[in-house]
């Protein structure tokens, strides 16, 4: 399998994220670092990705949490860099009255197709988007969608620990880009 990056979202992923235990478990998977996990700045978390993916043997997988998905939509937009998909869960609403204000450089998310495989992965009761907005996001990224039932953030808060049905998703998304 392929090496995979993990993309935290604003604050990074704890010790008792589901991110932080695949880390643990599986050493094909490596945490890009920005610069501020709790002041990201758009300019430098890409910058931290593209670093992330230069140091891969080959085009790796990425693995998006919450703001690291809109990070992959922005990184997409300018990068030469070529990955072989993106895992993106909870994508959040830039727009709705959650999204940290710290983020403020994220906001403006394109909206058009990315140029390689993804899959987002949602929650019925996100508190920070809704699953019209993340349809919206689907369809305007050319996404496959999942939709997981009432897991709140996907997130450490949602007690999920390692999230096994979270890995077999994402062993299945992989599965399929072997075939392509």
């Amino acid at each position: 399998m392929r090496e995979m990056i993990t993309l935290p979202g604003i604050g990074g992923s704890g010790d008792a994220h589901w991110q932080t235990a695949w880390e643990e478990a599986d050493t094909r998977f490596a945490r890009f670092q920005p610069a501020s996990w709790d002041q990201p700045e758009l300019g430098n978390w890409i910058q931290s990705l593209e670093r992330a993916i230069e140091n891969c043997a080959e085009p790796p997988i990425l693995v998006a949490h919450s703001l690291a998905c809109l990070l992959v939509a922005h990184w997409a937009t300018s990068s030469r860099s070529t990955i072989a998909g993106a895992f993106l869960v909870s994508v959040p609403d830039p727009d709705g009255p959650q999204f940290p204000v710290a983020a403020s450089s994220f906001k403006s998310a394109p909206a058009r197709p990315l140029q390689f495989p993804s899959l987002i992965i949602a929650s019925t009761d996100d508190p920070y988007s809704t699953l019209d907005v993340v349809r919206r996001r689907a369809n305007e990224w050319q996404s496959e969608l999942t939709v997981v039932g009432a897991l709140g953030h996907i997130n450490a808060s949602s007690g999920l620990d390692d999230w096994p049905r979270g890995r077999t998703l994402l062993d299945a998304f992989c599965a399929n880009l072997a075939k392509r």
